[in-house]
């Protein structure tokens, strides 16, 4: 998985692997997912751990990148807290993705290590009932209690292929092996086809389709001109939603995702956005890596989101760690 590995600490996503169809480059690169193939057999090959004093749940994903995974992750908790149980939520440590780690360990009971199988150790050592693992579904060393795979609509799975022809970690016939879906959405009525797609592969797999929200909306003034930047996995989602939130975007630039913004870097998105006469936006993800001393002038979107058929998804949940005992 090395390749996946420096896709996540260099990631801004080639926008041929959002096109409907593959196009000349994606057939020229489509020889060497061949190598993710034999990966990704090898590990089903492979026997995983499975630990009998904590119960685990992996949100991950088979598109790379921007699917929405910590902030599901840290609604998963919130969602589940209501239960007598001592949760925590976990990433593997890579320092490339200190914005995620940071927001987890923020807004959660948040454990991080090298490896996922010491995160579970140091689980247990700490008593926690149940971990809520913020991506892992490919990892060969952990069998999860409950296994949830998070798609955006907006771009599904691309054009279909594996890294580095598409976007896609494993081939969507992977989903006969998890247990639900979380499909973000920004609107309800045009995800039909989406879910046949998806229950044509596994016909019992549980969809839970979730919609964001703007916490601070009353922070902006749809008559004021923005200047959007992120570097996020799925920017063109974020501007989406954005623009149906009635916002002026006149500007934006796309960093790679968990970019580390320099001082030139905000030096020049302050003197653009003051040229166009415009307020710079960014996520929250973004936001934490700024210093202290640029975050004048500069303003965050606070994320949250909300589920369809909240109380399904907890019963749904339940059953599934019960069933595991």
């Amino acid at each position: 998985m090395k390749l996946i590995y420096f896709l996540k600490m260099n990631f801004k996503k080639p926008k041929f692997w959002d096109l409907k169809k593959p196009n000349l480059l994606s057939h020229f690169l489509f020889p060497l997912t061949i190598i993710l193939q034999i990966n990704n057999f090898l590990l089903r090959l492979k026997s995983k751990n499975i630990s009998k004093k904590v119960k685990t749940i992996c949100i991950g994903n088979i598109y790379l990148g921007g699917t929405g995974k910590t902030p599901l992750t840290i609604k998963l908790f919130e969602i589940l807290s209501s239960l007598e149980l001592k949760i925590a939520t976990a990433k593997k440590y890579y320092l490339s993705q200190s914005d995620e780690q940071t927001i987890l360990k923020n807004e959660t009971n948040f454990i991080t290590s090298k490896t996922r199988v010491k995160i579970v150790e140091k689980a247990i050592q700490d008593k926690i009932d149940l971990v809520i693992f913020d991506d892992g579904l490919q990892d060969k060393n952990l069998n999860y209690d409950i296994k949830f795979v998070c798609f955006d609509s907006s771009i599904w799975i691309g054009n279909g292929r594996l890294i580095p022809s598409g976007p896609l970690r494993e081939n969507l016939s992977s989903l006969k092996k998890y247990d639900a879906v979380f499909l973000k959405t920004h609107d309800k009525d045009k995800t039909d086809d989406l879910i046949n797609s998806i229950k044509k592969i596994n016909h019992q797999i549980k969809i839970f389709k979730v919609f964001y929200k703007l916490l601070n909306l009353n922070q902006f003034n749809s008559s004021e001109k923005y200047f959007l930047f992120s570097g996020i996995g799925n920017p063109k989602s974020l501007k989406d939603f954005l623009v149906k939130n009635s916002f002026n975007i006149t500007n934006e630039i796309i960093y790679p995702d968990h970019y580390k913004y320099s001082q030139k870097d905000i030096n020049l998105l302050k003197k653009r956005a003051n040229d166009l006469g415009a307020k710079l936006i960014t996520t929250e993800k973004d936001y934490i890596k700024i210093l202290e001393k640029d975050k004048n002038d500069i303003h965050y979107l606070k994320l949250g989101l909300e589920i369809d058929n909240e109380n399904e998804l907890l019963n749904f949940i339940k059953y599934k760690l019960n069933e595991t005992n």
